[in-house]
């Protein structure tokens, strides 16, 4: 696995939603053709798991009460990712820093170990429409998270909310 092929992975995932509404059809769709059972939830977990063990993943640490995080944004908003940034977060049992999303998000739940829950949503999709906010929090286990932020937007706050 290569950074660039994990690219075209996802750069054949976003051409299929570019331009859809950040909602709650999108998120019926995402976890209806493209969630665990799929080929596509499938290979972009395998590769994100790959990314991680291989260190071109989740490159950067931050610790939190309680623990700590790694992430990283693999790749900024660019046209083949029709205008998409991609993160991937590697948490276990802990709650990140709270944020806004200004144009929506679009989270891929990869559990590793245990039941792992990613806000409450087992392993498939989560979208969360334009100006939605939260303090991302995986329970019952570890799990990988891939964030998809239209144009890269998010915004941390200093609420602990």
């Amino acid at each position: 696995m290569t950074p660039d092929t994990f690219r075209q992975q996802i750069a054949a995932l976003t051409l299929r939603i570019a331009g859809r509404p950040l909602d709650a059809a999108l998120d019926a769709w995402l976890n209806t053709e493209c969630g665990p059972d799929s080929a596509v939830y499938r290979e972009l977990s395998a590769s994100c798991q790959a990314g991680v063990a291989e260190g071109w993943l989740c490159q950067r640490h931050q610790q939190l009460d309680g623990g700590g995080i790694r992430y990283g944004r693999i790749f900024k908003p660019a046209p083949d990712l029709h205008g998409f940034s991609v993160d991937v977060v590697d948490m276990t049992d802990i709650a990140g820093p709270h944020h806004v999303h200004p144009e929506g998000e679009i989270d891929l739940v990869m559990p590793v170990e245990g039941e792992a829950r990613f806000d409450g949503r087992p392993a498939g999709w989560l979208v969360m429409p334009p100006g939605s906010a939260h303090r991302p929090t995986v329970s019952q286990g570890r799990a990988l998270v891939l964030y998809l932020l239209p144009n890269g937007k998010i915004d941390f706050t200093k609420d602990s909310a």
